[in-house]
């Protein structure tokens, strides 16, 4: 197997993952030759090594555009630099368990928003008040004004309210993570299309150096049969 000696690491590597220094980008090549001044345009380096300071390069650029990087960022930069699907992380971060308190919260709010319980307690409070009013002729255990059924109804409000306001804050948590992962997703599409980019670019000019190389080599060899066939002509010229 054909094999070239990498000038930044000195390792060798296969043939296949030889890359030029004339073909990579300056932002990716100017980070190379700050840690490895010798690095020139004639130089060689590996698929790997040019990852690595691509990766490099994306890091820098996020900390320019965004400052000091946060947990989000470091999280998408893992992602991107492992190859794995960031989709699949957050939703597991997302199934974590609720605890007991928050899926009463939910449930609560859930059942007190609905039409279900707005029919199920008119058909309560009607069957309340016909049966004190008409059944028993107000002299049963809740007569008119129905203090019995203010009282439930204002214990039923104090404890409702609450439990919805937690189930609000609840649903805030979950928009708050809901525009993480969107930030993160976003952030991760913009960097998968600059180095999807770079990789276009890389790949154009590698295809324009290796066009000019064998450019160079049919003119080499266009020279040589010339000269060939110059040099076999016989000679024309008669003697005086």
């Amino acid at each position: 197997m054909t094999t070239f000696s990498s000038d930044i690491s000195k390792i060798e590597y296969p043939a296949t993952e030889k890359v030029s220094a004339r073909t990579i980008r300056h932002s990716v090549l100017n980070l190379i030759q700050k840690d490895h001044p010798h690095f020139t345009h004639d130089s060689y380096l590996s698929q790997s090594e040019l990852s690595l300071y691509r990766e490099k390069a994306i890091s820098d650029y996020l900390v320019k555009e965004l400052g000091e990087l946060t947990e989000l960022d470091k999280t998408v930069l893992d992602s991107l630099t492992g190859n794995t699907i960031l989709t699949d992380k957050l939703d597991g971060e997302s199934q974590q368990a609720l605890t007991f308190g928050q899926r009463i919260a939910d449930k609560v709010a859930s059942f007190g928003g609905s039409w279900t319980f707005i029919i199920s307690f008119g058909i309560f409070i009607s069957l309340w008040i016909s049966l004190n009013v008409f059944w028993l002729v107000n002299k049963g255990f809740d007569p008119y004004p129905f203090i019995l059924l203010n009282l439930i109804l204002s214990c039923l409000a104090a404890l409702q309210a609450p439990v919805i306001m937690m189930s609000q804050n609840r649903q805030e948590e979950k928009d708050r993570e809901r525009a993480k992962k969107d930030y993160m997703i976003n952030l991760k599409s913009e960097l998968e299309i600059r180095t999807l980019h770079e990789k276009i670019d890389h790949f154009i000019m590698d295809q324009q150096q290796e066009l000019l190389d064998l450019q160079k080599e049919q003119v080499n060899l266009m020279n040589e049969i010339l000269k060939q066939v110059g040099s076999k002509e016989p000679n024309t010229h008669l003697p005086a």
